[in-house]
């Protein structure tokens, strides 16, 4: 293992919340005919595959350039989601200096975006608010002579659904979404229900569970839970579910609502949590001393059909280092500099050179973390949390809230 990783995740992610959307547009000045992406908003879907216009404000780089030697590549990223080690390799490989800001939460990135006076270079969203950095005309057409490392990105993610053609941008990490636990302290064998879901309702664990502060990811779980695997759904007898169960689930179960069971887990606050792949893979490192990390699992459907997401890279149209910009993209898909990342964030690069037999074997990965991998064909099988139209993305915020207020 390279380093010592730390969660990428420290505050919610997801688009932003109804009633910011439209600001957000209007402060990106989209619309007026200039924009890559005027007219009505469009939701990229894996059935509705999107192929963006080309921003006319925003020209591409021309080819042949390289990063000016003492220029200053400014990064826009959540806290820990990026190798202070691969970064230092970076400035000392192309004499450039990088500064890194982060943000407390999507709503505040993308406002500060928005705005176009912070000079960021690069920015790391999720596809399900990619579409609004376009449609706002934020971001910068990429020059794919720049970044021949795309030819180790699984074929799966070289022309993508949210960006037909990779106009716009790169794959980042991917990641499942699932359960955790510990078996000193959770007896039941979870692998072994008809419904492992049930677990996170079982009173036996009473607070003595926790599940994901992310109201998509956690409203999600409830409908996987009932078989219903549109975990986007707009149907209001869908949400009413929700609600009623996430209510029940706060009476009967005092869970925890949190993003820091990577840290919690390990140090026996709770032995049962939902939880993204990429912190189980960080637990091991958070266990007390003497504790063997043989008693962590985690769960994630065999047949696949389950929560399974990913992060991008874009390059920002305020930026005013594009071309270090470009060549940092085509580092962060270099086998090498993406182990030496993935070794501290945990979070797994959707490149060909890593499986699930040779992150176990290279040490990435405990064997009895290997389901924590996320395999290409978890992609054909499973659902991503995708961007709401607004009505129902309001929805799911007033459930959300009245959920978090104790119902």
């Amino acid at each position: 293992m390279v380093g010592r990783p730390v969660a990428r995740r420290t505050v919610l992610r997801g688009a932003l919340a109804a009633g910011v959307a439209s600001p957000f547009l209007a402060a990106c000045g989209g619309g007026d005919g200039s924009s890559a992406g005027a007219g009505p908003e469009k939701l990229p879907a894996p059935d509705n595959p999107v192929t963006w216009s080309v921003s006319k404000a925003n020209p591409a780089i021309e080819s042949g350039l390289v990063p000016e030697a003492g220029s200053t590549l400014r990064i826009y990223n959540y806290a820990d989601y990026l190798s202070p080690k691969m970064l230092k390799d970076f400035e000392k490989k192309y004499s450039v200096d990088i500064r890194l800001s982060t943000f407390n939460d999507a709503d505040e990135a993308l406002t500060k975006i928005a705005s176009k006076n912070l000079k960021f270079d690069l920015y790391f969203p999720s596809y399900d608010s990619v579409g609004r950095l376009i449609q706002g005309d934020l971001l910068r057409p990429l020059n794919h002579d720049y970044l021949p490392n795309t030819a180790n990105l699984w074929t799966s993610m070289q022309d993508p659904w949210w960006d037909k053609g990779a106009q716009y941008t790169i794959p980042y990490t991917v990641y499942s979404t699932g359960i955790a636990w510990r078996t000193d302290q959770v007896p039941t064998d979870i692998e072994g229900l008809d419904n492992p879901y049930d677990v996170l309702w079982d009173p036996t664990y009473k607070g003595k569970m926790a599940i994901l502060d992310d109201w998509h990811a956690a409203m999600a779980m409830v409908l996987l839970r009932n078989g219903v695997t549109d975990i986007n759904t707009t149907d209001e007898k869908d949400i009413a579910m929700v609600r009623e169960q996430l209510l029940d689930l706060r009476k009967t179960m005092d869970p925890r609502v949190t993003i820091s069971m990577y840290t919690d887990l390990p140090a026996g606050q709770y032995g049962l949590c939902q939880a993204w792949s990429g912190d189980a893979i960080n637990m091991p490192y958070y266990l007390p001393d003497g504790t063997s990390p043989d008693l962590l699992r985690y769960w994630f459907p065999e047949d696949g059909v389950g929560e399974v997401d990913n992060d991008l890279v874009v390059c920002l149209a305020q930026g005013e280092n594009p071309v270090a910009a470009h060549v940092f993209m085509n580092e962060l898909l270099d086998p090498d500099a993406a182990g030496t990342n993935f070794g501290f964030t945990g979070y797994q690069p959707p490149l060909t050179a890593f499986t699930p037999d040779t992150l176990v074997k290279d040490g990435y990965v405990p064997e009895n973390l290997a389901r924590a991998v996320v395999r290409e064909s978890d992609f054909d099988t499973g659902v991503p949390l995708l961007q709401l139209p607004a009505a129902t993305d309001a929805a799911y915020h007033q459930v959300w809230q009245e959920f978090k207020a104790g119902g």
